[in-house]
């Protein structure tokens, strides 16, 4: 059972019995930015310092980035272009502001709004995910076969009993990129190996390749809207050349017909990252704003 969430100032980390409540308010304002989910939410509550809060008459998140920049989420419940005004005057920064949320409430005040390039959200077709079609695709269909005609294996949805290999697939994972010791890979570790652990409590389902016995490739996620499927983790073995690949496309044929799109999250301004996340050709960039109070 879930704890009262206090009024502000007070404040509480989020917590499993929360899912229902988060999740209610969630489908209710239909959220773009893959922050916005309870998964998501849950399982960076450390990376992020996420506290949840009732301001006004809205539910709130508080956070901090990478940095250690305190901010506030876009309300969740309520009048949430009252509660986002009454936040800024209070001196707070409002991260992760929409497009369409930033113009029906914030515009005209002379706030000043930044937008945060590096954690916009990539969004693409599931259609085109899941058959890879025409010239664009064609070195990710090569590699795909490169895979398929060279391995024995299997596509299985998610089970927990994945999960022990799963892990052990982030560990390999984690080795291959040790040298690599940004706060944001840390915390995206720990956060995959609690959400492989806790899948069924957060809703996660997603697809396995499991190759001799073991699993080579996993891809989790969960509904973000009603058209949009956010994948929030996926992991190949780097010795396996084509497995990336082949999991990306079967976990978007996984997604249910109504899917249109799948959302796979920012790049934060790694090059690496956003190489690879355009070779798949987005249809949009879901983009992101910081509005800062005017008082500061």
């Amino acid at each position: 059972m879930s704890t009262a969430i206090p009024c502000y100032p007070a404040v509480r980390p989020p917590e499993i019995p929360d899912r229902e409540l988060l999740e209610s308010c969630l489908r209710s304002i239909q959220p773009v930015i893959s922050e916005l989910c309870f998964a998501n939410l849950f399982l960076f509550r450390h990376a992020h310092h996420y506290t949840l809060s009732r301001f006004n008459d809205s539910l709130v998140i508080f956070g901090r980035d990478y940095g250690g920049l305190p901010y506030v989420l876009p309300p969740l419940s309520g009048d949430r272009g009252e509660t986002a005004r009454k936040l800024l005057d209070g001196g707070n920064i409002l991260y992760g502001v929409d497009e369409l949320f930033l113009a029906q409430h914030l515009t005209g005040r002379g706030s000043p709004v930044i937008e945060d390039r590096d954690n916009a959200d990539y969004l693409y077709l599931r259609s085109d995910l899941a058959e890879l079609p025409g010239a664009r695709f064609h070195n990710k269909r090569n590699r795909i076969r490169y895979f398929t005609s060279r391995h024995t294996f299997a596509v299985e949805p998610f089970s927990g009993q994945h999960s022990a290999a799963a892990l052990h697939l982030l560990d390999i994972w984690q080795h291959h990129h040790k040298h690599d010791g940004s706060p944001s890979q840390q915390a995206e570790a720990a956060a995959t190996r609690e959400g492989l652990k806790r899948a069924d409590e957060l809703g996660l389902s997603g697809v396995v390749i499991v190759t001799g016995g073991e699993v080579s490739a996993f891809a989790l996620g969960r509904p973000l809207n009603d058209l949009t499927v956010v994948c929030l983790f996926e992991k190949s073995d780097p010795a396996l050349e084509g497995a990336a690949q082949l999991v990306n496309r079967e976990f978007s044929r996984f997604q249910p017909p109504g899917c249109t799109y799948i959302n796979r999250e920012q790049d934060l301004g790694n090059q690496g990252l956003k190489e690879a996340k355009n070779s798949y050709h987005p249809v949009e960039m879901i983009r992101k704003f910081r509005v800062v109070s005017h008082t500061m």
